[in-house]
Formats: structure tokens, sequence, C-alpha cells
């Protein structure tokens, strides 16, 4: 069995990426991982050289900037660096530049590869999500939250990035055939110093909008503040090993009372059913579970 992990970057200095700990936190189990750098305004590119492995695989790309509808740049980064895996790979690791694997669910990552290899009804393996917020100590436990996510998928030439590159369909626009494995994604991507949060909210603002648009977001946002955030939960567990420099060296304060719920009526009930019986109400699901 061979597996490649692929991902996509840019400026990830700039915008305090933890693309390095990303792409080293799946590197033990991976044959070679793909790793697309884009024009970057830092360099990136020197960032992603200093990885010492002989498994790294780095493909340099141009962004196409005018892609502004729903994020769509994101997922033709994507589709760049799986169409560079080798043709003789079995499953292709997704990871992207703000997301790390904790050690501890290596082997049963590739257990469930190895289990479902010769099984070509499965196209893929859905993980659990866990989204870090404001700091490493709280997580967002309210359904802006997406609880899972397709992070593996069958090398079979078909598949595609879709949308913003959140997930994966089949060429023809169908949803993966999937098993959701015991394992879990953790995302920092709302894990930044606050000043570094609001220019990467900024230019990211420019997958998605016109210029006219971008213009007012960057106005209104003279300051991001952690604090206006709807549910936390504490987190009680370990952080990946590559993680833990990051966790040492945070140096900016975010308290949150959890028991402070910024929720409607609607919301609470919903938050309220989901934890009693487990179902999350209107869930989106880019996904079908075998």
């Amino acid at each position: 069995m061979k597996i490649a992990g692929f991902t996509f970057v840019r400026n990830a200095i700039k915008f305090d990426y933890p693309i390095i700990e990303a792409i080293t936190s799946i590197l033990p189990i991976c044959d070679e991982v793909v790793v697309a750098v884009g024009n970057s305004e830092d360099d990136t590119l020197g960032l992603i050289k200093s990885i010492n492995s002989p498994k790294i695989k780095i493909i340099e790309t141009i962004w196409d900037d005018s892609l502004r509808e729903g994020g769509r740049v994101l997922a033709v980064e994507t589709d760049k660096a799986l169409a560079a895996v080798s043709p003789d790979v079995d499953w292709c690791f997704y990871i992207q530049g703000d997301e790390v694997v904790h050690e501890q669910y290596l082997p049963v990552i590739k257990k469930a590869m190895q289990e479902n290899l010769n099984n070509k009804e499965v196209e893929g393996l859905l993980f659990k999500y866990l989204h870090f917020y404001g700091s490493y100590r709280y997580v967002g436990n309210a359904h802006r939250w997406y609880r899972r996510e397709i992070r593996v998928v069958r090398n079979t030439g078909k598949v595609v990035s879709y949308r913003d590159a959140q997930g994966f369909r089949t060429a023809d626009n169908q949803k993966l055939k999937v098993k959701l494995i015991d394992a879990y994604m953790y995302h920092y991507g709302w894990v930044k110093p606050p000043e570094i949060q609001k220019e990467k909210i900024k230019s990211s603002s420019r997958f998605w909008h016109d210029e006219n648009k971008v213009q007012k977001i960057a106005q209104q946002l003279e300051a991001f503040d952690y604090s206006e955030i709807d549910s936390l939960t504490l987190f009680n567990g370990t952080h990946p090993k590559v993680m833990q420099a990051r966790v040492d060296k945070m140096n900016w304060l975010f308290d949150f009372d959890i028991q402070e719920k910024k929720l409607n009526l609607k919301n609470q009930i919903k938050m309220w059913i989901e934890q009693t019986t487990g179902w999350r109400i209107g869930e989106y699901k880019n996904y079908k579970i075998l």
C-alpha cells in the first residue's frame, strides 16, 4: 500500500500558518507528500524546502486571483497538488495549512486505509474535527463549526476538490462514499495573534468577494476581537507533539467564560438536541457514509 500526502500553501510566514507542523504530522505514514507552493509575498518556498525529508515533492504554482466565486481558487490549487501525486499511489491524504494530525491517530488512519484498500466501494475516509479558537485551550462547539470532513481519498484520478476546498467530490459532481474513522483533525486556523488574524481575514476575503466588498470588510475590521464568539468549550486533551513549540510560544492573552452562550433560542435548542442525542439538525454533509 502506497500513501501520498498533498497540500497547498501561500504566504505561510506572513499569515503564520502551521504548515510545517501540518506536513510533518502526516509524514510518518506517507511515502511522499506533494506541496503546491503558490506565488507568495514571503519565503514560503524556502520554508517548505527547509523540511528535511526526501519524501517532500514541491510544485510551484501561480494562483489565479480572479477566481473569486465561492473560494474557487483554493480548490484549483488543491487539484494541482492532487494531480501531481504519483500514479501508483493507493490513498491520498489531504491536509490543509492550518490542520494538524495528532500522532496518536496515525495508526488508526493507516489501519483504516489497509482494511479498505481492496474495497473499491470506499472512495474516502471521513475524519472528525476539533476547531481550536482564540487559544490552544478552547474549541468551538456551536453549529458554525463543521464536525466531519473527507481527508483521505482513493487515487482514482476521478476525484476533485469541491467548492472552497473544504471537501471532495467525483469529477462528475457526485458525493464520495466514505467510511467514518475514529480519528480527529486538529484545526488551528483561528489560533493566531489577533493582529495577524485580522490581516489574514482581510486577505482571504478576496477569495470570495469582489474588490468593493473586500474594501468594506477591511474598513469594518479595525481590530480582531476573539471574545466575539457564540460558544466555546475547554480542551482537556494534548496537542500533537509537532505543535508543542507553538503552544509554548503563544504570546497573546485570551480567556473565555465557557458558561457564556451568545446563542439565540433556536440555536440553544439545536445545541441541546445535539449534546443529548448526537444528532445535528440540518448538518451539511458533502459525503455518503457507508
